[in-house]
């Protein structure tokens, strides 16, 4: 008996699991098909305060969930509003500059990879920083 219940309750676990991937792509499909600015869609969709972090709040839900098919599509759309190249600026989303210190040869290696793309350092390290990463790769403080 407590097999079978615990059995449903993982399955139904995954059944809503499911369900909020298919709510997200929808509001993200949503916001997309209203033609916003990249910065207006990361926003709403990826940011802090995202539909996605609303959804899966914690590091260990929302690593699985950039695992999926629906997280794929996500930046997808994000990578196709980037190429309309539209950057509202406003009081809601001023932008920052950070300062990053890299060895000569990173920078070299980044400043190739922008030419032979056709693009700027600035967009290829915003690329970079959107993709998502996999935790074991980075570095801890200690």
């Amino acid at each position: 008996m407590l097999e079978a219940q615990q059995a449903h309750s993982a399955f139904s676990s995954q059944d809503n699991q499911e369900e909020k991937r298919r709510s997200i792509r929808s509001q993200a499909n949503q916001r997309f098909s209203q033609h916003p600015d990249w910065v207006t869609f990361y926003r709403e969709v990826l940011g802090i305060n995202g539909v996605i972090r609303q959804n899966f709040p914690d590091a260990q839900t929302l690593a699985s969930f950039e695992k999926t098919e629906e997280y794929a599509d996500i930046q997808q759309m994000l990578a196709k509003l980037r190429e309309k190249g539209r950057t509202q600026v406003s009081e809601q989303e001023p932008t920052r500059v950070i300062t990053v210190r890299m060895p000569k040869s990173l920078h070299e290696s980044l400043r190739v990879e922008a030419h032979e793309r056709h693009t700027s350092m600035n967009k290829l390290c915003i690329s970079k920083l959107l993709q998502m990463i996999d935790t074991g790769l980075v570095p801890h403080e200690v």
